[in-house]
């Protein structure tokens, strides 16, 4: 009796064996043909007794299904997911067994379907819809995980398209495997223009090297983009509002790297949306004296010394700034703002006297100390105007500044004031 029982089971198997074979090989011919209808429903008779069949089967089977997603009209990125999928269930079913029968053509149908993919992301990110190009990357990246940088450019592209949950998903992954981005890079310099040139290869820099072309090869490598990605992480979190997760996520990046000059900015860019001036000006304080002849760096603390209502420190700022960069419109203007700024309590005072002798006299005394305020503000409007002579602003307030001082400059301000308004 147990003779006849292991003789049966011998032969359901062999049944179903030959079943699956004749599925799999009408699948072939109709895939060959271009009959993808057919192909389809061939594969899913095999389907259902693929957890009996053997390995050779396995992964004829998943090859098939893969050509067949990959040839398919829908182009959904779920078809490609599929196709992609199939391939690697391949590589994986072949890589256990030790069969190699259909790993060549997985391999190559499996790199043409990312080389589309990727083709196809680069398109959507030249057209502008980052979105898109981001969900194609991250199906490139997980079709082959030791692409990490398919995963960085996703993220980068979730960012840019605003998508900031897909972009915290995927630099989180970035940070769990560790991404650093440090690549090799080769370059020369081409001997005809003086330019140093980056390339592909150290064999193709090389090749250029000795066909004469180039000199002075080199190499280096890139810088870690670690610190970049928990400092967008950081950001990130600001936008949603998720504030003690930007700190901790901050804190992660100067961890990784204390001395960074861009990561310390950053972390003061990040207190100063947060609303906490204080301390972002304390931050803005210690980057100065790491170089302190950064005028930007000087003028930005002038803006957030302002916003704290420090104006004389403000103006300290802009000065300095200044000493450095003489032409630097926007201190000027600034300066020009807040010296202008003081007119509001004159204006009201001046509006709140009455028609007394004592009253006309002290109104004199602050028609005086306003001319005052537009004296002292014209040196800094008109600086800017040498360095940036569309200013329109600038050329407005300068036209009622000399009209409030009599001065004949105004008839030159409102003629240059029509000019650049289009004589309007």
């Amino acid at each position: 009796m147990r003779t006849k029982f292991i003789l049966a089971l011998f032969l359901t198997f062999s049944a179903i064996g030959f079943s699956q074979k004749k599925a799999l090989n009408a699948a072939k011919k109709a895939l060959k043909s271009g009959n993808l209808e057919t192909a389809n429903d061939a594969l899913k008779a095999a389907e259902g007794q693929l957890e009996a069949a053997d390995d050779k089967l396995k992964a004829q089977y998943y090859y098939l299904k893969g050509q067949a997603s990959a040839a398919s009209p829908d182009k959904s990125l779920t078809k490609f997911e599929e196709a992609a999928n199939a391939y690697a269930k391949v590589l994986e079913i072949e890589g256990a067994s030790g069969s190699k029968k259909f790993t060549t053509q997985a391999t190559t149908g499996l790199q043409t379907l990312r080389q589309s993919l990727i083709n196809q992301a680069v398109a959507d990110q030249k057209a502008g819809d980052n979105i898109a190009a981001a969900e194609k990357l991250y199906l490139g990246y997980k079709t082959e995980k030791k692409d990490t940088s398919y995963l960085y450019f996703a993220a980068s592209n979730a960012v840019n398209g605003k998508d900031y949950d897909a972009a915290l998903k995927y630099y989180n992954e970035l940070v769990a495997i560790g991404y650093k981005g440090v690549e090799d890079r080769f370059t020369a310099t081409n001997k005809e223009t003086g330019d140093v040139e980056t390339f592909d290869s150290k064999d193709l820099r090389d090749f250029s090297v000795k066909a004469g072309t180039h000199i002075k090869p080199e190499a280096s490598k890139t810088k870690s983009r670690q610190a970049e990605i928990t400092k967008n992480i950081a950001l990130i979190y600001i936008t949603q509002g998720k504030d003690e997760e930007a700190i901790k996520a901050m804190e992660a990046a100067k961890a990784q790297n204390p001395n960074d000059p861009a990561l310390m900015q950053e972390e003061a860019n990040m207190f100063y949306k947060l609303g906490n001036i204080e301390k972002y000006q304390e931050l803005m304080q210690q980057i100065v004296k790491n170089d302190p002849e950064n005028p930007n760096l000087l003028y930005n603390l002038g803006v957030s010394a302002s916003r704290l209502g420090d104006n004389d420190q403000a103006i300290k700022y802009y000065e300095k700034a200044l000493e450095i960069k003489p032409d630097y419109t926007s201190a000027q203007i600034n300066i020009a703002a807040i010296i202008l700024s003081g007119e509001t309590a004159l204006n009201e005072e001046m509006n709140s006297l009455g028609g007394s002798s004592a009253d006309y006299k002290r109104f004199d005394v602050l028609k005086k100390q306003k001319q005052d305020l537009y004296r002292k503000a014209v040196p800094y409007l008109e600086g800017a105007l040498q360095s940036k002579p569309d200013n329109v602003d600038a050329v407005r307030t300068l036209m009622q500044i000399f009209y409030q001082l009599d001065d004949p400059k105004a008839e030159d301000m409102k003629s240059k004031l029509k000019a650049l308004e289009g004589g309007n």
